[in-house]
């Protein structure tokens, strides 16, 4: 089975695990808390956060920070099940950006 873009463990070349502490922005702690909220009211699975991941083009996977591809695969999880549409996502996230600039 061929290795996907997403399993990078071991690799040559795939670099070193950061593993000191660090503190999270303020969006990431929001982003862990989309993520523990809609797990627990049943919305989401870890396996389809998974599948939404491993599923990511895979340039776009290796240009996304951690908290960047959770916020895809939740994005792709709720457009999926019909719960939000991409066009909702996208006026959205465009008010955002009048209210507060590019991030």
């Amino acid at each position: 089975m061929a290795r996907g873009h997403h399993d990078i463990g071991g690799l040559a070349g795939a670099g070193a695990i950061e593993v000191t502490e660090h503190q999270l922005s303020d969006w990431e702690i929001l982003a862990d808390a989309v993520n523990q909220a809609l797990g627990a009211r049943g919305v989401k699975r870890t396996d389809e956060m998974r599948r939404a991941r491993e599923e990511m083009d895979s340039a776009a996977y290796r240009d996304m920070t951690y908290y960047e591809r959770w916020i895809a695969s939740i994005e792709t999880i709720l457009i999926e099940k019909n719960i939000l549409s991409k066009e909702e996502i996208d006026k959205k996230l465009g008010e955002f950006k009048t209210k507060w600039g590019e991030p």
